[in-house]
């Protein structure tokens, strides 16, 4: 077995993590015989500490790549296909919001919101002319923005649990390759939410231009019909894209949260270079929510779509840096 318990020396922000998953393993895992985590024999939170006492699968399973290096293909699919049982078990439950996890209000979101624009004022103090005017101006854009993009009716029109972290070195991989047995790890920042928002983590965040220009379109097709085949209905692909930029544009706060709870530069520098290539890359920018439609404008035009990811929409030209001014 392995124990897993409180460490010094955590941002004073960071210590209600082990509540959050000692929580997911005493309220959430046991309604899902069988889910693809480590089984947990003892979860304890009291006083700002915590323990969980967990299977040990190191005989089983092993972390995929040494960080920073992304998996093959073949374990990405695999990866993919795994997050589509997951989110597709908790899509829509009845007890999400309400005996498990819970729903922001609009006072909740509103406080989010405050911090994280001090936050952000802060970190483009910190990074002066090291951060661009491009990546100052989608910022600008996203604040101008967040009233639009982040209201109750909007975050949970589909939900699901979502993990929060889910990065390729917060899983266990089986050491057979046998796609059923891969583990999910670290619930501590799991939230009810946007399953897509997890694949959005782990390749618009970790993963560089080339590599998403690869694989991202095809695995976030092959997720959307894990998610069918699993019995999620009323969900289509265009939707699907919508929450994954949506998504993109949610992580732009990742960097500025890294940055201010002391993470080192190697970690939330890159991310800010690859979320931002991602916002641009995928249209953020002209999504509707973000660039309020003008009554003139017809119907489906200057819609979100900048990739042949979407193909009920029409594809603008590729936004460059000047789309992206304010």
């Amino acid at each position: 077995m392995l124990l897993k318990a409180t460490r010094g020396g955590l941002d004073a922000g960071l210590r209600s993590v082990g509540e959050r998953e000692v929580a997911f393993y005493s309220q959430a895992a046991p309604l899902m015989p069988g889910g693809p985590f480590p089984r947990c024999y003892d979860a304890e939170y009291s006083s700002g500490r915590f323990h969980l006492l967990l299977e040990d699968l190191s005989e089983t399973h092993l972390v995929l790549t040494e960080w920073p290096l992304p998996p093959n293909v073949e374990a990405c699919e695999r990866i993919v296909d795994t997050w589509a049982m997951f989110h597709a078990f908790w899509w829509r439950h009845p007890r999400l919001g309400r005996e498990v996890g819970t729903f922001l209000d609009a006072a909740a979101l509103a406080k989010i919101a405050a911090e994280y624009r001090e936050r952000y004022e802060r970190f483009a103090v910190t990074l002066g002319d090291r951060l661009w005017s491009g990546a100052r101006a989608v910022y600008a854009r996203v604040f101008d923005a967040r009233e639009r993009l982040y209201t109750p009716a909007r975050l949970y029109a589909v939900y699901t649990r979502a993990h929060g972290d889910a990065h390729v070195w917060n899983l266990l991989y089986p050491r057979d390759g046998a796609a059923s047995g891969i583990r999910l790890i670290d619930w501590d920042g799991w939230r009810v939410g946007r399953g897509v928002s997890d694949l959005a983590y782990m390749m618009a965040v970790h993963w560089f231009p080339e590599r998403r220009a690869r694989l991202e379109a095809q695995l976030i097709e092959r997720y959307h019909t894990g998610l069918l085949a699993h019995g999620v209905t009323g969900y289509g692909l265009d939707s699907l894209w919508e929450d994954y930029r949506l998504s993109v544009i949610g992580h732009l706060a990742i960097p500025v949260w890294q940055q201010s709870y002391g993470f080192h530069a190697s970690i939330w520098w890159p991310h800010l270079h690859r979320i931002l290539a991602a916002f641009e890359d995928l249209g953020c920018a002209a999504l509707p929510l973000v660039v309020p439609r003008p009554a003139c404008w017809p119907r489906g035009a200057g819609s979100y779509a900048s990739t042949p990811h979407s193909r009920s929409f029409r594809k603008p030209s590729r936004p460059g840096r000047a789309a992206l001014a304010p």
